[in-house]
């Protein structure tokens, strides 16, 4: 009996042995909303080549609140991996939390609108018709992050209609618009551009038009290093363009 046991415990570890170390690894991503279409749609064709198992998180890529990648991130919040907008990287890698050398631009999009679905979609094919939509609409939802923060320090004071526009909008969400409880979403495209219950109505003008670039990098002190190059790699490769342009999102990386 003490001999079979042994035998057994010989076939166990020598099995243990050959199992790939990683094949339960586990990734942690960080995603701004922005990117996360795309990332839900390639994570499991990821998985099954690398045998890598992702967590994905969900932050903001700047603004204020505890939700923010940079706040989750000061609190201990764990991740091996951000995605995020340009901006918001660069303030991570100014406070010292990215790896350095580790970012790549990973994607871009432009801001588009979106409406519920079946309601007539407004005007919004130049600067004076998307003014009026805005000026006319009941209310209007868009982030409070990059995109957020430059339409409501910007691009409102700019057209003149920051003291109509900002009292009827707020940061519900492209949600909001698909239940009824909002007339319409400004974000970037790859927000609102597959939402159900909502209706895709376009781009802004090129004149008042701002592109999002997302970005991806390593955290800084990350344990799963190893593993998350190998994402972010994938992420960058020309396997992920079908995906990123399907969210609206144009590549910027097709490294193989």
């Amino acid at each position: 009996m003490i001999g079979f046991r042994r035998f057994l415990t010989a076939v166990v570890l020598s099995v243990l042995a050959i199992v790939p170390k990683n094949a339960t690894a586990q990734v942690k991503v960080m995603t701004s909303g922005g990117f996360a279409a795309p990332l839900r749609e390639m994570l499991p064709e990821f998985e099954k080549s690398s045998g890598l198992s992702v967590e994905v998180i969900l932050g903001k890529s700047q603004g204020g609140g505890p939700d923010t990648i940079s706040s989750q991130l000061s609190r201990g919040v764990a991740a091996d991996i951000v995605i995020l907008s340009r901006e918001g990287l660069n303030d991570l890698i100014s406070e010292n939390r990215i790896a350095a050398h580790s970012d790549i631009d990973l994607a871009k999009t432009p801001i588009g609108m979106a409406v519920r679905a079946g309601a007539p979609k407004p005007d919004i094919s130049t600067v004076e018709a998307f003014k009026n939509t805005l000026l006319h609409a009941k209310s209007v939802t868009y982030p409070s992050s990059t995109t957020g923060i430059y339409m409501a320090t910007k691009l409102f004071p700019r057209l003149g209609i920051a003291d109509a526009v900002l009292p009827k909008s707020s940061n519900a969400g492209v949600a909001a618009v698909a239940k009824g409880d909002i007339e319409i979403a400004i974000q970037p495209v790859s927000e609102v551009l597959h939402v159900p219950g909502t209706d895709f109505v376009g781009t802004l003008p090129p004149e008042v038009q701002y592109i999002s670039v997302f970005s991806a990098a390593l955290v800084a002190g990350s344990a799963k290093s190893v593993e998350a190059k190998k994402l972010i790699t994938f992420l960058s490769s020309a396997k992920a363009k079908d995906s990123i342009r399907n969210s609206g999102m144009e590549p910027l990386t097709s490294h193989q």
